[in-house]
């Protein structure tokens, strides 16, 4: 971890890779959505403003007018050329883009592949069962998306660790380190342009034949480089996101026996508890950039300076929801953000609600007495998970 100093007040100079925050970021952003002014601010970064209540992030959010995505990380430096479309467009180009997404995404889609997400975590939990415990999130949480992924876009699933090097370069390591980050980027590109030759040869049923075959408005193909940033964006995203989701279930059901015991004992119950894990435990933080002086809840938003929109955040607000800091897994009401909200709203969604629910009915299934082990390390950046979680069985 690189040296940072520390902060000094979360109103004025707050840092999301401080270790306060990576441990345990919840009382800062109740602190921060309490005080006279609920929107943080921070000379760090080039200048970042932070909102913490869920109307201030909707507002954003739906405004690409003033708040644009053509950065959607918060970092020290300017980020390297590359985008991922359409999670880094405005419109009108956002449009194509996610039009284009959307049907290998359907709920129709996606249920064909829950099978395959069964398979997946049955095979996982056969590799520990007999063990006295495991790393819920090294030997079972970090594989399923991987595998699922790499099963969609046609990619040999044995290249998971590779994946993993990347996403942690990426999203963690490359936040503070230019070089990490554009070699990490240079690889994931070269990797894809292999395939997408391969493709082009010989297509398949398969996510890189898809994009191969898409088309803008005007019926021209996409370009290269938009395929290839939505193909990063699909491994990219579509992994870690949903390993942190996973992994932030299972924690939580690790050191909470009354909601562990009632999901074994009432396993329909499952998917309404994971919509409230997402809730409790949201693994995305996106950014904006402001393309134009704003306003928002009095706060004026400076041209050139970051948003960093917590939708972890926004899931806390108790003017959203009732006992916000509580885990009710059987909450009725839930119009949780931990997809986004606005234009941008995650277009995998349905997939990694699948899998996040088929990852805790089978370890339920197969293990239904679990506890926590030893201490749990949080990621540190953009998406928040435990990259380590050891649990024993009972």
């Amino acid at each position: 971890m690189d040296l940072r100093a520390p902060v000094t007040d979360w109103l004025t100079d707050w840092d999301h890779l401080d270790p306060k925050w990576v441990e345990d970021p919840f009382p800062i952003w109740s602190e921060i959505r309490s005080a006279p002014c609920p929107i943080a601010h921070t000379n760090r970064y080039r200048g970042v403003y932070l909102p913490t209540r869920y109307a201030d992030i909707r507002e954003i959010a739906y405004d690409p007018e003033h708040f644009s995505s053509r950065q959607v990380v918060v970092r020290d430096t300017q980020p390297p050329g590359g985008g991922a479309p359409p999670i880094t467009s405005d419109p009108p180009k956002h449009r194509a883009a996610r039009m284009a997404l959307l049907p290998p995404f359907t709920p129709q889609a996606i249920e064909k592949l829950r099978p395959k997400a069964r398979a997946i975590c049955n095979e996982l939990i056969d590799a520990f069962a007999a063990q006295p415990g495991c790393d819920a999130a090294v030997d079972y949480a970090q594989h399923i998306p991987v595998r699922v992924i790499a099963a969609m876009l046609g990619i040999p699933e044995s290249d998971g660790d590779q994946f993993r090097t990347w996403i942690h370069e990426i999203l963690e390591a490359g936040t503070t380190d230019d070089a990490v980050l554009q070699r990490a980027l240079d690889e994931i590109t070269e990797y894809f342009h292999g395939h997408m030759e391969t493709r082009r040869a010989d297509p398949g049923d398969d996510l890189i034949s898809y994009l191969l075959n898409a088309k803008y408005p005007d019926g021209q193909p996409f370009k290269d480089n938009h395929v290839l940033g939505s193909l990063r964006l699909l491994l990219v995203a579509g992994i870690d996101t949903t390993w942190s989701g996973i992994g932030s279930a299972i924690w939580h059901l690790a050191r909470t026996p009354a909601d562990r015991q009632r999901l074994v004992r009432e396993p329909l119950l499952i998917p309404t508890a994971i919509e409230e894990l997402l809730r409790a435990f949201s693994p995305v933080t996106m950014a904006r950039l402001v393309a134009k002086e704003a306003t928002v809840n009095g706060c004026t938003f400076r041209e050139g300076e970051m948003v960093m929109l917590s939708f972890p955040a926004a899931n806390r607000d108790p003017d959203m929801f009732p006992d916000a800091d509580t885990v009710v897994i059987d909450r009725q009401e839930n119009r949780h953000a931990a997809f986004g909200l606005g234009i941008h709203r995650c277009v995998g969604s349905n997939l990694a609600r699948m899998e996040m629910t088929v990852a805790v009915e089978e370890l339920l299934r197969r293990l239904p007495e679990f506890s926590l082990a030893g201490d749990v390390t949080w990621s540190r950046g953009t998406v928040r998970g435990p990259r380590t979680l050891p649990i024993a069985f009972a």
